[in-house]
């Protein structure tokens, strides 16, 4: 029983570490020893950069969004690549191709890092901004996310996103609220350092920082830790918005998040000598608490539902936990239960239950990557 006890009160320990130690350490940090980011006006040649496959219901909004940002248009190119489309993708693009809009083809099909690698080496932009086809800025987004890079130890920059949910979907309101929780940690971060982990909607990076990924990669992650590599800072800039559209159903988000979290798992591998404390002391922690153990959370949460119906028997303080935790995992299955009725859930269940579905999309990519699959290929949206 001393064992299972001391196994338990670690995981709790650890669970607790990696979903408000952490943050509360980042904020503490952020007041104790701040980084300001000296922004200032900053106007050079930008490139923004679309990788579309069957976009054909958002192209051409998201093409004239980016032509109306509030930025000069003689310093602003837009190249859209299409990954292989088969709908009316390229006929869109091409339609306002010519000026500022340079459309190219990746065939066959390859994979949106692909496309990406393609489209830098044609940029002519001293700055690089990655948008997705269905991204849609405020009018002054690229504007602020440039001001960052007036300072020159800044290598990359992320915008906030917003996701879109106008019919009230779970999913929404608990993509919502993860993504809230993650920009106030991202905020903390920014503060003294560089941030863990992007949104990829609304990301900008110097060119000359950019280096060629593997198609298996996942660029908004591997891309700023590689700009950490090379000693320059990933900072989040919340007044760069972007608007996107949530995922309404709970299948498209899990394979959503399999994905990206399989991906993440094969970076971190690329990249584990950023976990190296020797080297990176204060990034290696961040890299740690934010990415690694978050991805693992699962595990300790498995141990502790496990563990706790038996050292519930006889111990007030171990069923007090029982409790919380049976309450916990009924409201996730609540707002389970009223989406799948096509119901509008409160917070009170939609948080927890999208809370599970993300825990266990990053179990059943761990079980992939230890099976050694790699994901290149995703229809957008449908995960």
């Amino acid at each position: 029983m001393f064992i299972i006890e001391n196994l338990f009160l670690f995981c709790l320990i650890l669970v607790l570490y990696i979903y408000a130690g952490y943050p509360a350490c980042a904020a503490l940090l952020a007041r104790m020893a701040p980084r300001p980011v000296r922004t200032a006006e900053y106007e050079p040649f930008v490139t923004v950069i679309i990788s579309a496959f069957n976009e054909e219901a958002y192209i051409a909004e998201t093409i004239e969004n980016k032509l109306q940002q509030d930025y000069p248009a003689d310093k602003l190119e837009l190249i859209v690549i299409s990954d292989g489309s088969t709908d009316r993708t390229d006929e869109i693009v091409q339609g306002f191709a010519g000026g500022s809009v340079r459309f190219l083809l990746q065939q066959p099909r390859q994979g949106k890092t692909a496309a990406v690698n393609r489209a830098v080496e044609q940029a002519r932009g001293e700055i690089i901004v990655f948008s997705d086809a269905n991204s849609i800025y405020q009018q002054d987004a690229i504007r602020q996310l440039l001001q960052n890079f007036s300072d020159p130890r800044v290598g990359y920059v992320t915008g906030k996103m917003m996701y879109v949910h106008m019919d009230g979907s779970l999913i929404g309101t608990g993509c919502s609220a993860y993504m809230r929780y993650e920009n106030t940690v991202r905020r903390q971060e920014s503060s003294f350092g560089s941030i863990v982990g992007v949104d990829g909607g609304i990301d900008a990076m110097r060119k000359s920082l950019y280096r060629p990924m593997n198609p298996d990669q996942l660029p908004d992650f591997v891309q700023p830790l590689t700009v950490v590599e090379q000693g320059f800072r990933v900072i989040y800039e919340p007044r760069a918005v972007l608007k996107e559209t949530a995922c309404a159903d709970q299948a498209s988000e899990y394979r959503m998040r399999v994905r990206v979290s399989l991906r993440a798992l094969w970076a971190l591998l690329d990249k584990r000598h950023l976990l190296n404390p020797l080297a990176y002391p204060l990034f290696s922690w961040q890299l740690l608490s934010h990415k690694l153990l978050r991805y693992g959370a699962w595990l300790p949460l498995s141990v502790l539902l496990i563990l706790n119906p038996v050292l519930a028997r006889g111990s007030w303080f171990y069923t007090i936990l029982l409790c919380m935790q049976v309450l916990f995992y009924l409201s996730a299955y609540t707002g389970y239960r009223l989406q799948r009725q096509g119901r509008r859930a409160p917070f009170v269940f939609s948080a927890p239950y999208y809370f599970i579905l993300i825990n266990l999309a990053a179990a059943r990519a761990a079980v992939q990557f230890l099976k050694g699959h790699k994901q290149v290929l995703w229809i957008p949206r449908t995960g």
